[in-house]
């Protein structure tokens, strides 16, 4: 049990490794899970040392089985370490009365993304290793040197944000990034029509999904479906939410009309509606520039399945060429000319260290000359906003600017009840149409009574889609 033999495989690293699975087991239970998070996300980084002592007790046979997918997985944590090394360039920040922050980020004009992708923040001057993932809520298409995420203050993190944001000393703040990952499909665009049914935050993916229609709207011929939007919040003020349906510069106004976007809005924490003079307007505060920030761009630039290819082969490749240099120079001397054995953990030390030391070369090689050339491509972007600019454009600071009131179509688009929660089962029986996408994100309870609804038999018409980013 405690032997660690120099010529077979070590009993003491199988053991030290089912230590490491066992606390990455134990903490991965719900109850560990969703009430002590970072316990359960640092315990989760301890399956590099599981990894590492599973490698020195199996040994280099049972090593070469499982490469193929380790290999693939540390090229994916490098590239995703090396993305995040860079600052992200935060150009405003828009504070809703409910408790939500909108940020906008400058992005590279090259960077597609479907709706309901994500992307991993961290702000250092809260905290240097907690990385929390946020909806992508603008469009790509629409925005093509904008990125903006939104942000509901429910936990201490994005609670210390919000407060840091709506500080007026504030004139930068420092973020780095990670992503955008998301879907490859936009597959409720097939559906002839679609009823979006969200609870609180959840309407964030709802937004880069009419913001995806709204755009394809634009082109000629193209068929979209017709929208019903189904929200409820707690309170009045975050009604604020649906005022970001559109990017704040208002830009596709006209096109909203044409979408026929029905908004159903529940507040159920409120029986009647607060007067208008007690109404909060959003604030945007927007932030000086740095050179040290770069716009948000692909870690491998557009051709990134192509780069992707070159830095699997080419890795692979150098992990065998020096492999072969080791084994005849240094290993196969020992094992043949000194009557020793070369150690049997040493072999798997060296085939570890090669594999990394290789993927480390050629990912940072490929990175680096990507983001040299996205850097290029960002400065003549720069100087085009430049020279286009006036100077009211160009003017930053920490100042707090109040917003007018939200557009007119939106206002007329929606309903809100006060007092009372949505009747579900009946809103989604009696909707028309041979061909309905229900897509619902919010609390467990509610998905799970959308899903209900649907699979019941009772309407053949409804074809149902969660979306949840509960861990």
């Amino acid at each position: 049990m405690l032997e660690w033999s120099k010529t077979y495989v070590s009993n003491v690293a199988g053991e030290i490794a089912i230590v490491f699975a066992l606390a990455m087991w134990i903490t991965s239970f719900p109850c560990v899970r969703r009430k002590m998070f970072e316990v359960f996300f640092y315990t989760h980084h301890l399956y590099i040392l599981y990894i590492f002592f599973y490698i020195l007790h199996v040994g280099v046979s049972y090593l070469c089985m499982i490469l193929p997918g380790i290999f693939l997985f540390l090229i994916d944590r490098c590239l995703r370490f090396l993305q995040s090394r860079n600052r992200a360039r935060l150009l405003s920040a828009r504070l809703l009365p409910g408790g939500t922050v909108e940020l906008n980020f400058s992005k590279s004009p090259g960077l597609i993304y479907n709706p309901t992708s994500m992307l991993f923040i961290n702000v250092p001057r809260i905290s240097k290793l907690q990385w929390h993932p946020f909806t992508v809520s603008s469009n790509c298409n629409m925005e093509a040197d904008e990125l903006s995420i939104v942000i509901k203050c429910e936990g201490s993190w994005s609670q210390k944000l919000y407060k840091q944001i709506s500080s007026s000393s504030l004139d930068h703040l420092e973020v780095s990034v990670e992503g955008p990952y998301g879907p490859t499909s936009l597959d409720f665009l097939k559906h002839e029509s679609l009823i979006m049914v969200s609870g609180g935050s959840g309407i964030t993916p709802m937004i880069s999904i009419i913001r995806e229609i709204i755009f394809q709207v634009t082109k000629q011929n193209r068929k979209v479906p017709s929208l019903h939007l189904i929200c409820a919040f707690k309170n009045s003020d975050d009604l604020t939410m649906l005022d970001i349906l559109l990017p704040s510069s208002g830009a596709f106004a006209d096109e909203l009309s044409r979408i026929g976007l029905q908004i159903d809005a529940y507040v159920t924490r409120e029986e009647v509606q607060p007067p208008k003079d007690a109404e909060k307007l959003p604030q945007t505060v927007r932030f000086e520039p740095n050179p040290l920030d770069s716009p948000i761009c692909e870690a491998l630039g557009p051709n990134n399945w192509l780069w992707l290819c070159a830095i699997i082969s080419s890795s692979f490749v150098l992990f065998l060429l020096f492999l072969g240099i080791v084994t005849r120079y240094y290993i196969y001397p020992i094992d043949h000319n000194t009557g020793e054995f070369y150690h049997f953990s040493f072999i798997a030390l060296w085939d570890m260290f090669l594999v990394c030391s290789c993927i480390f070369l050629a990912s940072s090689a490929v990175f680096l000359w990507c983001k040299r050339i996205n850097a290029m491509e960002g400065k003549q972007v720069q100087n085009l906003e430049i020279s286009t600019s006036s100077p009211a454009q160009l003017s930053y600071g920490a100042d707090i600017e109040l917003e007018s009131h939200p557009l007119q179509s939106l206002v007329q688009a929606r309903n809100v009840h006060f007092g009372t929660r949505p009747d579900l089962k009946k809103i989604l029986f009696d909707s028309q149409g041979s061909d309905i996408g229900v897509l619902v994100c919010g609390p467990r309870q509610m998905r799970h009574e959308v899903a209900k609804i649907c699979s019941s038999g009772l309407a053949n018409n409804l074809h149902f889609e969660s979306i949840s980013f509960k861990w």
